[in-house]
């Protein structure tokens, strides 16, 4: 049986989901804010791609040498984030949205995320793992750049999760039993 929540009146709530390509941040995020009925903030790369008419590895490609790519996700994102209540899943949300009510990192095995990126779209494992492990360096290299973050350090959050152990209803509920413990949702 699902339990239903809410947000206490008057309260606004806003969460932010970060972690690497593979880990379930936007499985996790939206499964989260259907639960919680509020907005989901989910735009990446992926979505400005589709936009742009490119494939993800173009954009890629292309935000190596042009900040606009990553400018322009990041700032619509958090734009987006501060108009209402609502689940923030990106790889910058716990970094980019300060104000978050609630900061939660997920994280699994280099193997665990290639598998599930298989799972989702497909292809050649050790392609994928490759392709990967290129894409966490470059994302790393444009964090630090652009805003200084070091994605690999987390240590501020709220909660760390680590996505091989649980399954997404199993996480959603781990992130819901903390926001009850802080006051922030309540049994509807």
């Amino acid at each position: 049986m699902c339990m239903s929540y809410t947000i206490p009146q008057g309260k606004e709530l806003r969460i932010a989901i970060s972690g690497k390509s593979g880990c379930g941040n936007t499985t996790v995020s939206t499964l989260l804010s259907q639960q919680l009925g509020v907005t989901l903030i989910n735009f990446t790369f992926r979505q400005l791609a589709a936009e742009k008419g490119l494939t993800l590895a173009q954009v890629i490609e292309n935000a190596k040498t042009d900040d606009s790519y990553d400018i322009a996700v990041d700032t619509r994102q958090v734009e987006l984030a501060r108009k209402e209540s609502c689940v923030l899943g990106s790889r910058l949300a716990i970094w980019m949205l300060k104000e978050a009510d609630l900061k939660v990192y997920l994280f699994a095995s280099d193997e665990t995320r290639a598998k599930r990126i298989l799972n989702r779209e497909g292809g050649d494992l050790e392609e994928i793992k490759r392709f990967t492990a290129m894409r966490d360096s470059e994302d790393s290299r444009r964090y630090q750049k652009l805003y200084s973050i070091n994605n690999n350090e987390y240590n501020f959050v709220d909660m760390v999760i680590d996505t091989s152990l649980y399954n997404p209803e199993q996480i959603v509920t781990l992130i819901l039993d903390e926001l009850k413990k802080r006051s922030l949702i309540v049994e509807a």
